[in-house]
Formats: structure tokens, C-alpha cells, sequence
């Protein structure tokens, strides 16, 4: 909850971070008790991963799968998929390894 409206630039460039992470009751949405998006975006403001529990999201990419019951998931670009939700500190791993997985793929020195 430290990160809360936190927002870092990570480069020279201009790719930023941003965290919102609240505590909310315990759902069946949220069992962990967490509303939270952590985003990377690019220099132009456009989101390039991010990871939240804003919305249900499909099993599969058929508009007749089911509504995932938990509402953890992640987006690269204009894909959308469940993320497995174990642990706030998990997370940030997870978060943290796709954040450098893209700046590499766009060729940012950390």
C-alpha cells in the first residue's frame, strides 16, 4: 500500500510506472482484499503492460468462454489474460520481470 499513487520515471527516454494499490473487503473478486494496477507505459503515455483487478476477464479468447471468477489479470497491448493473484510481493516480481522483459524488447538501458 506504500506504492499507492506513486509514479517513476524509469529512463532517459521517458517510460514511466505507475502503482494504485488500495485495501478493499475480502470477495470473491478480490480474496486477497487488494484493488490494485500497476502499468508501464511508454514515453507517449501509451500502456504497455499492466497488471489488474479492475474487470472480469475470459478463460479462453471465445466471446462464450466464461467470465473468470477472480478478477487478477494482465495486459500486454490490447491483450488481456488471467494472472494467477498468490502474493502482493509475487506480484511485484511478476510486474518488475515483465516491465524489463519489454524495455529490453525496446532496446531502454536500465
Amino acid at each position: 500500500m506504500d506504492l499507492h499513487d506513486q509514479t517513476l520515471v524509469l529512463d532517459d527516454v521517458g517510460h514511466w510506472v505507475k502503482f494504485k494499490v488500495i485495501q478493499v473487503e475480502v470477495t470473491s473478486e478480490r480474496p486477497h482484499g487488494l484493488d490494485y494496477s500497476l502499468t508501464l507505459h511508454a514515453p507517449d503515455g501509451v500502456r504497455l503492460i499492466g497488471f489488474d483487478n479492475a474487470h472480469p476477464v475470459r478463460t479462453r479468447r471465445s466471446l462464450r468462454s466464461k467470465l473468470d471468477s477472480t478478477m487478477d489479470h494482465k495486459h500486454r497491448l490490447s491483450t488481456t489474460r488471467p494472472y494467477n493473484y498468490r502474493d502482493a510481493a509475487t506480484l511485484l516480481v511478476d510486474f518488475w520481470n515483465a516491465v524489463d522483459a519489454i524495455l529490453d524488447e525496446r532496446g531502454v538501458s536500465k
